[in-house]
């Protein structure tokens, strides 16, 4: 990965971050949504934004429409914010990673309590 789309995935991120703390109204994004990571394609044609929600796990699917139903509106906030040619259409992705590295600190520390006598 070249260091420009280490930059502008960098800048997406904290952009998109800001966007949905501040200017988002949307009732079904009241979950604690976090930007874990972007990866934008070398030609700026599109961004996956990898996003990970604390809340019950029923209303993750009500969030990820939320958030794909918003962004036409974030592209075109973006396109204020970033000065760079083309902006890359949004593509909103869940990531599990850190509900899977919970589970398996989980497991070590079960495993860890039945070694102790």
């Amino acid at each position: 990965m070249s260091r420009r789309i280490e930059r502008i995935n960098s800048l997406i991120r904290q952009e998109i971050s800001d966007l949905l703390l501040r200017e988002l109204k949307d009732p079904r994004l009241d979950n604690f949504v976090s930007i874990v990571r972007v990866d934008t394609a070398g030609d700026l044609s599109n961004a996956r934004v990898y996003v990970s929600f604390m809340g019950p796990p029923e209303t993750r699917a009500e969030t990820m429409t939320a958030l794909r139903a918003a962004s036409r509106f974030i592209k075109g906030e973006l396109m204020k914010r970033i000065r760079i040619r083309t902006i890359p259409e949004i593509d909103f992705r869940e990531d599990d990673s850190i509900a899977r590295a919970a589970r398996i600190i989980a497991k070590l520390n079960d495993i860890k309590q039945e070694e102790l006598p």
